[in-house]
């Protein structure tokens, strides 16, 4: 299975694979300060819960190293403070995000002063390797719920793009679960949702699936009832940017209206994503924060305005799926039926 550079340590700076170039170029850019990675992930450089937590737990480390070229500080939370609290603001949704800067910030008061920025990296080196650990664990637990069909491949549809690109850049969550039912020798077409407005199933789900050879349907986001009527699907698996205390799921604008779409067709509805996505914090979905994006991104289709001058937009890059629409939640822990606040908080250390 191919992985992908989304974020990683090149020669003393961090290195993202440019997102907004895909499917048509591989363009790499490199961050040197917390500033700078906190704009690459506001601007969509990357994206996906865990690949901004990857990102921003080396965006702390960059800064750190900046700093400490200059000189060790008296106070290293004082110096990191503005850093910080750039990737803090960059993007509100995925939760993945605070959950790296509370793994990473401890580490500037319980280390020696002139040890910093080394352990930093270090962390940062932990959590990318333990995102991919995760995703091939939450793969193959997924992939083992899965149903059977006889005489013909497992139908999964799949929207926004959960894989190898939303993470540290191996197997990805939805499509990991896709990826580990395809290790296990099952026959597999996936039905990939081109999730306007930005269109990451048509740019990146089918072209990052299309690299491992695995049969890809592309449609338009309002296609999928008809399919599901047609009896077409026979489950879909997303991922989720915020999984509340008792089980509602926060993912990509569209994924709500597939888990009714499924309910109603009596299709199983699948939630991939790592423990860190689970926020405590956020009771239920209603406590989850939807970021709202530029409404150029509504009205612009590859720089063409395609909508008409002056109309209003609204443009939420997320909505939620309540607990009770998920048939299964999987992470690298295994898989829990019908996800209620018991049983998401058993899953936890």
């Amino acid at each position: 299975m191919k992985s992908f550079d989304v974020a990683v340590w090149r020669d003393g700076k961090l290195r993202m694979l440019d997102q907004r170039k895909l499917p048509h170029e591989e363009v790499y850019l490199e961050y040197d300060s917390a500033a700078a990675t906190a704009r690459g992930i506001r601007d969509m450089v990357v994206r996906g819960a865990p690949a901004i937590g990857c990102a921003t737990a080396f965006g702390v480390a960059v800064e750190a190293r900046r700093i400490a070229a200059q000189d060790i500080p008296a106070s290293w939370p004082a110096a990191m403070a503005p850093g910080l609290k750039a990737l803090h603001d960059s993007r509100p949704t995925a939760v993945n995000l605070r959950w790296a800067l509370e793994r990473m910030t401890p580490l500037l008061t319980s280390t020696a002063p002139e040890r910093v920025p080394d352990r930093l990296l270090e962390e940062a080196q932990a959590i990318l390797r333990e995102d991919h650990a995760s995703c091939q664990a939450m793969g193959h637990h997924g992939a083992a719920v899965l149903p059977q069909v006889d005489g013909r491949p497992l139908t999964i549809m799949t929207h926004c793009n959960a894989g190898a690109l939303a993470t540290g850049g191996v197997f990805g969550t939805a499509l990991g679960v896709i990826r580990g039912a395809v290790v296990a020798g099952r026959r597999i077409r996936v039905i990939s949702c081109e999730t306007r407005p930005f269109l990451q199933g048509a740019r990146l789900t089918a072209w990052e699936l299309l690299q491992d050879g695995i049969d890809t349907t592309l449609i338009t986001d309002n296609m999928a009832g008809h399919l599901m009527g047609k009896g077409l699907i026979d489950v879909v698996v997303v991922g989720a940017d915020r999984v509340a205390a008792n089980g509602d799921a926060a993912n990509k604008i569209g994924t709500y209206t597939h888990a009714v779409l499924a309910r109603r067709h009596n299709i199983p509805f699948m939630v991939a994503a790592p423990l860190s996505t689970i926020d405590l914090q956020a009771p239920d979905g209603s406590h989850i924060p939807i970021e709202e994006r530029p409404a150029m991104e509504v009205t612009h289709l590859g720089g063409q305005r395609v909508a008409a001058d002056g109309v209003a937009v609204l443009n939420p890059a997320f909505d939620v799926t309540p607990a009770e629409l998920i048939t299964w939640f999987a992470c690298e822990r295994g898989v829990v039926r019908e996800p209620n606040r018991d049983k998401i908080a058993a899953l936890l250390p």
